[in-house]
């Protein structure tokens, strides 16, 4: 476990890269914006990020690893989130 605060910026947003790409992986579906808990850890991640890519605001390699997951959520798209 990593002390939030004594990691630079790029491991932040790798870490939280890694933990998005394994819930949908482990779940079999995009998180869900209707609960509290996802969309405040998952959803507003993805939200962000999605704005700041749309914008040009993300470096090259952010671009290709969110673009992969993208992609992977794309697989999951109309999957019914309630079926858990």
């Amino acid at each position: 476990v990593f002390n939030v605060e004594d990691m630079t910026h790029d491991e932040r947003w790798q870490s939280r890269f890694y933990e998005v790409k394994a819930f949908i992986e482990a779940n079999h579906r995009n998180p869900s914006k209707y609960d509290p808990e996802e969309r405040g850890v998952y959803c507003n991640w993805i939200k962000h990020n999605r704005k700041a890519m749309n914008a040009g605001k993300v470096n090259p390699e952010r671009k290709r690893m969110f673009g992969s997951l993208l992609e992977l959520m794309k697989r999951y798209k109309r999957k019914n989130q309630y079926s858990r």
